[in-house]
């Protein structure tokens, strides 16, 4: 295989991941956060959302995986474009920086998922009745170390597509510093930086 085309797969690997990723988090954050408020127990509305977020997991982090490994991939094939285009380190450091980020987001999330669903199933073992809107939004009448965790879990969960979208858009930049007119640019920049 020639170093073109372990960029194009690179690239393929990357964007697919990279598109798991944003899309399942918006998925679950819109979606499946929001479908237990259809539900009339609180702990069905936490169980329902713990259960798909779980089963999505696997998929999820081999979205993160894919971006990151292929990612690093395409950082080593545009190695002289480092050196020699102006921006495209840079750029290159901020989309992997939210790469890391994001997954940091992500485990975070995940970590806040989980300590919402062994409260409430205490709370259900101990017969005490759960109250919240749905997966992520307390009411007054939730026990407060649930609701602190839902605030968390539901603020990384609107961080997480943020940081995966920026590496998204980073990662647009970077492919079209490889058209011709933008490699000239770039490289007239680093060599002549008054121009």
């Amino acid at each position: 295989m020639t170093d073109s085309d372990n960029h194009y797969m690179a690239q393929a690997v990357h964007d697919l991941g990279s598109a798991l990723w944003f899309g399942g988090t918006v998925m679950g954050v819109a979606g499946v956060n929001k479908s237990g408020a259809d539900l009339t127990q609180g702990i069905d509305r936490v169980r329902v959302a713990s259960a798909a977020w779980s089963r999505f997991a696997p998929a999820q982090w081999a979205g993160i995986a894919a971006t990151l490994v292929a990612g690093l991939r395409l950082t080593q094939v545009g190695g002289r474009r480092v050196a020699l285009q102006q921006g495209f380190a840079r750029v290159g450091a901020i989309k992997a920086g939210l790469a890391v980020a994001g997954a940091g987001a992500t485990a975070y999330s995940a970590y806040s998922g989980a300590k919402i669903g062994k409260l409430a199933e205490e709370a259900d073992r101990q017969g005490n009745l759960l109250e919240v809107k749905d997966a992520t939004i307390p009411t007054p009448a939730t026990p407060p170390e649930i609701a602190t965790w839902q605030r968390r879990q539901r603020a990384t969960q609107f961080v997480v597509p943020l940081l995966a979208g920026a590496n998204i858009v980073c990662n647009s930049w970077l492919v079209q510093s490889y058209r011709a007119g933008s490699t000239l640019k770039g490289v007239t920049r680093r060599l002549l930086p008054g121009r």
